[in-house]
């Protein structure tokens, strides 16, 4: 019986090592758009037409689509 639940409770702890994965690479994934929205959002109208952005573009870009 010790064997299952041993495997049982590694399976488990896998189970959680990967969501804890996932929310890291989603605060990353969201770290990243925000510091590309901060630094577009800085840039003069004439830079982001330079190269070729507007304002509404940012987020697009940010979000990486």
């Amino acid at each position: 019986m010790s064997a299952v639940e041993m495997s049982h409770s590694r399976a488990a702890a896998g189970g959680l090592g990967q969501v804890f994965v996932r929310v890291t690479a989603m605060a990353a994934a969201w770290n990243d758009a925000r510091i590309t929205r901060r630094e577009l959002h800085r840039l003069t109208d004439r830079e982001l037409t330079d190269i070729g952005l507007t304002r509404g573009d940012i987020e697009r870009v940010a979000r990486g689509l």
